[in-house]
């Protein structure tokens, strides 16, 4: 049986590689401009219609929304330049100064047809069919060649749904809070003894820069809530889609806290330079504090990205553990400060700073708060899809797909009532 196993274990990684959203979406690519190849050789006049698989690659979206909505401005373009460069292959061909004027021309009709984002393929476009049409009555098979491409590319996207970009987004929303943690690890580690102010500096540098990060992870949910919309694969998307951005909502503002927490400490360091931050039984209590703060925020990303029917349930009861935990010990961290300022009230308002930022943290991690505002949220998204679609409302509510039902099946009924 071990033998069986190991020899398929090239297979499963194979199958587990090819599942993967970025395989899938160069496979349904390849596939698109080939089929529209193979039908443009019947079909046009041309002896390499490459004109068909280009276009059929550039509207074969990552996502199916994006297909349907830019698909039409997509096609626009590439139409657009294709007839701008029958004009100029009819008038003048191709030469040094008609180039110029081609590319000119190009981006005005790009902008008279209003394909907005896609100005430049329009110039694209004119410049590829100029430069292999130089007879005016074989340029026109480019026109063809564009419909059979658009054609194939938005028939693709509507047989073969792209993939859902739900499992990435989630695991960037995981990657921004185990960069939090080591950040508020480290923070935690200088602060129970000496810190130069130069060390704590660098800190708070770390801490801006995860504003970069945050960039990203939006960038990949904004990805995994388009691969959502209109994809007949999903029946909880705006489920996922609240959970994720509430989730990534609230990493945000514990990052901008964790910044300012930085900048108090910062200021703590230079204040009482060459002596530590804190005494060091209050020393011990912070870095022990951020730690359980850290492991929380790691489980409340857990939370966020985890299925349901997975181990939600255990990944809540964990977070609800660790925050009791770090609510007792940042009690205790009150209790030391509170005496400490009997003796010594110098820092007093920075040591003020330090629990009123580690509070901030505590309340936004807190289950009851994010219910309340899953649970806002999705009534608020909800409202706006009735208003906005309210047909394809009704559509959904018939096929018993409404809100309620999403809530009951996925568990968020019982977890959140």
């Amino acid at each position: 049986m071990r033998d069986v196993r190991e020899r398929a274990a090239p297979l499963v990684r194979l199958v587990r590689r090819y599942r993967e959203p970025v395989v899938v979406q160069a496979l349904r690519s390849s596939a698109a401009a080939t089929v529209a190849y193979v039908i443009a050789l019947r079909l046009s006049p041309e002896a390499l219609p490459l004109t068909a698989p280009l276009t059929a690659l550039l509207v074969v979206q990552v996502t199916l929304y994006a297909t349907l909505t830019n698909g039409i401005r997509r096609v626009n373009s590439v139409v657009a330049g294709v007839l701008v460069a029958i004009a100029f292959s009819l008038l003048v061909g191709l030469t040094w100064w008609s180039l110029s004027l081609l590319i000119v021309a190009s981006l005005a009709v790009g902008h008279l047809v209003r394909v907005d984002e896609y100005v430049p393929e329009v110039a694209i476009s004119a410049m590829l069919v100029l430069g292999v049409t130089t007879v005016g009555d074989t340029a026109w098979a480019r026109v063809v060649e564009t419909l059979i491409g658009a054609v194939v590319g938005l028939g693709c996207n509507l047989l073969l749904p792209p993939p859902v970009w739900v499992e990435e987004a989630g695991a960037s929303i995981e990657g921004l809070a185990r960069r939090l943690r080591q950040l508020m690890l480290r923070i935690g580690e200088e602060a129970a003894g000496r810190t130069p102010v130069e060390q704590a500096a660098a800190r708070l540098h770390e801490a801006r820069r995860l504003d970069h990060d945050i960039v990203e992870v939006d960038a990949a949910l904004r990805q995994a809530e388009d691969s959502l919309r209109l994809n007949p694969r999903v029946r909880e998307g705006l489920l996922h889609k609240v959970v994720l951005r509430t989730g990534l909502d609230t990493l945000e503002i514990c990052t901008v806290v964790l910044r300012v927490l930085a900048r108090t400490l910062t200021d703590l360091a230079r204040e009482r330079e060459p002596q530590p931050l804190f005494p060091p039984g209050t020393g011990e209590t912070v870095e022990r504090l951020l730690s359980e703060i850290a492991d929380a925020l790691v489980s409340f990303a857990v939370l966020v990205t985890t299925s349901v029917s997975l181990n939600a349930d255990a990944a809540e009861a964990r977070l609800t553990a660790e925050l009791r935990q770090a609510a007792a010990t940042r009690d205790k961290l009150a209790q030391l400060l509170t005496e400490q300022l009997q003796h010594d009230a110098r820092q007093w308002h920075l040591h003020g700073a330090v629990l009123t930022e580690v509070n901030r943290i505590l309340d936004e991690l807190d289950t009851e708060h994010r219910t309340s505002r899953l649970l806002e949220d999705l009534d608020r998204v909800s409202r706006e899809q009735r208003a906005r679609m309210p047909r394809l409302t009704r559509l959904r509510e018939r096929l018993g797909v409404q809100e309620q039902l999403w809530r009951n099946r996925t568990g968020i009924g019982r977890r959140y009532p």
